[in-house]
């Protein structure tokens, strides 16, 4: 018995100890806050309160909102009807069901992709991930697993972390669902899809995916929602919704940050 008190005693002095160090660090963070107040991630502008980024920056984002592609996503200037596809759609219709992206791409989306990805800011993945859930709302009811595109090892040694991995766990724990982030690999080297040319981009990740083995059990006949940082041609999320579909996944939806879309600024 004497052991059983001794026990809980240390657990409950253990979680006084996390509570306290919980404490001290948010008070840190608060009188950091005060001596060096937060920067806009895009701009560098002071920020106060808790706001992502500042009013300008925000203002810069453009959501994607309906009316738009039912497929691709691609915003309408007008309510053409909710069946009405795009030109590109009726075109190549994509493997996928649908792909939806939180923001038109800009110069402020591409600030954020940019230090995301290359900038040692993991922590703009919450941010994005926030409005990500709003535009893949449509996805969350079917209780799809989320898989992250992922990156070649030796790719990932040198970044020290996958945005499209962190933004999938961020996507996970707002909408309660499983993420899975080894249900395909990417086993083959391959360029950085900046600067390639639509089919240059298409031959670049050709082969460059594959599935767990055993994803069939992992999947348990749930659909998958894809997740990637910005849409461009979608060359990279075909290609791995081909692989997933192959492996057995019956529905595969592509959720990312930012999408290019004709007439707006061109990708970084």
């Amino acid at each position: 018995m004497a052991v059983m008190e001794t026990g809980a005693g240390e657990v409950k002095e253990i979680g006084r100890g996390v509570r306290l160090r919980q404490g001290l660090a948010g008070l840190r963070r608060a009188l950091l806050d005060l001596v060096y107040p937060p920067g806009c991630p895009a701009c560098n502008a002071p920020l106060t309160g808790a706001q992502g980024l500042c009013a300008s920056c925000f203002a810069g984002l453009r959501q994607i909102r309906a009316p738009f592609c039912p497929v691709l996503g691609i915003p309408f200037e007008t309510d053409l009807g909710p069946d009405t596809r795009s030109a590109e759609a009726l075109a190549d219709p994509p493997p996928f069901a649908r792909a939806r992206a939180a923001v038109a791409y800009s110069a402020v989306a591409g600030t954020l992709v940019g230090r995301l990805k290359y900038g040692d800011r993991p922590e703009l993945a919450r941010f994005c991930a926030r409005l990500m859930a709003v535009a893949g709302q449509g996805f969350w009811a079917e209780g799809p697993v989320i898989v992250p595109v992922p990156l070649h090892a030796s790719r990932l040694r040198f970044r020290r972390y996958n945005q499209s991995m962190l933004l999938a766990r961020e996507l996970g724990r707002l909408t309660g669902l499983s993420v899975d982030p080894h249900l395909i690999g990417r086993h083959r080297k391959t360029r950085q899809q900046v600067g390639l040319s639509g089919d240059g981009r298409l031959r670049n990740v050709r082969g460059a995916f594959s599935a767990h083995p055993h994803a069939l059990e992992r999947l348990a006949g749930r659909p998958v929602v894809l997740v990637d940082d910005v849409y461009t041609t979608g060359a990279t999320v075909k290609a791995a919704t081909r692989v997933l579909k192959r492996a057995g996944a019956a529905e595969v939806n592509v959720l990312t940050f930012a999408r290019v879309v004709i007439g707006e600024d061109l990708p970084i």
